[in-house]
């Protein structure tokens, strides 16, 4: 859709270096040449929006230890369940898996080194529009509204909350730089009518079977389906398998036509995620992937763990 360089999206910064979501992820992200750093949004007990990926604590952070008494009846700790003041006590960590001690990611940062803390919203924001005007750059942000039909289940408006933050750092407009996302397309229709909002809006895409909201991806991934976002948002974030199929020949990537119809309906593109210790079938390696989501699918962005690999792969593409 556009003939400007695909704008790189850190997710949760750093990612493949550091633990996600930390201001030090974030600011070796911003430091690698990130476009726009994202950040994944929950609400405390006490209402404070805390950037971290899940609604969960205990794959990323020391909380069982420490709070051993204060998971609920799945053994899960909830953000939900901990005032602010709590938080900013915990470790984080890298990910780890299901049994709370193997790495999701073996080769990254250490899980059981480093001190790192968890960050809200506005900690993030500081940094960011510290580091604009302390290097010149104008890096944006890219805040998920993530599981709002449980936080208002739990008596929050997660959306409300994070529009009042970024109206109070002066994201109002669709000229601002931001993105605003979320799986849930009804939420995301209430955001634009309802709250009002006239910030540039994403529609994730996920796969029904992965919960993330009662939202039936198969119809939003149709051409009418993709016509319809269009109606209330600006951009698609897609899962990259979701934009490629491989040949029966000789297992070559094939489009499947997703991003084609995307802009056809006048929509950007921003898939997630790509990584250079995670690559799909037909890649390899993340610099030849980027070059082909870039120069032939014509992607608009692509979220990334690896920035300072996108932002190499994007200034000196091999094709």
């Amino acid at each position: 859709m556009s003939n400007t360089r695909p704008a790189v999206i850190a997710h949760r910064g750093a990612s493949g270096y550091l633990p996600e979501h930390t201001l030090e992820a974030k600011a070796l992200a911003y430091a690698m040449g990130a476009s726009y750093l994202e950040q994944d949004v929950v609400a405390s007990r006490d209402d404070e929006l805390i950037v971290l990926h899940d609604i969960h604590l205990d794959r990323v952070t020391d909380v069982a230890g420490r709070f051993p008494d204060r998971s609920r009846d799945d053994g899960r700790y909830y953000v939900r369940d901990f005032d602010l003041a709590e938080l900013r006590t915990l470790n984080v960590h890298e990910r780890r898996g299901s049994d709370g001690q193997t790495a999701v990611y073996p080769g990254r940062f250490p899980t059981d080194a480093g001190r790192f803390s968890i960050a809200t919203l506005r900690d993030e924001i500081e940094l960011l529009q510290g580091l604009n005007r302390s290097s010149g750059r104008q890096v944006g942000i890219y805040p998920e509204v993530k599981s709002p039909k449980w936080h208002r289940q739990e008596g929050v408006d997660l959306s409300k909350l994070l529009l009042g933050v970024l109206d109070e750092y002066g994201y109002r407009s669709s000229a601002d730089n931001v993105f605003v996302q979320c799986f849930d397309a009804t939420e995301l229709r209430r955001i634009r009518e309802e709250l009002g909002c006239g910030l540039r809006l994403v529609q994730l895409i996920g796969e029904n079977d992965w919960g993330e909201s009662d939202t039936d991806y198969d119809v939003l991934k149709t051409a009418s389906g993709l016509l319809e976002i269009a109606q209330v948002a600006d951009g698609v974030g897609p899962w990259i398998y979701q934009l490629f199929t491989l040949a029966d020949i000789d297992g070559q990537p094939i489009s499947s036509g997703f991003v084609r119809a995307a802009h056809a309906a006048g929509l950007l593109v921003h898939p997630y995620t790509f990584r250079a210790d995670d690559l799909p079938p037909g890649f390899e390696n993340m610099s030849e992937m980027v070059d082909w989501f870039v120069g032939t699918l014509k992607i608009d962005g692509l979220f990334t763990d690896f920035t300072d690999v996108a932002v190499a792969a994007l200034q000196n593409p091999e094709t």
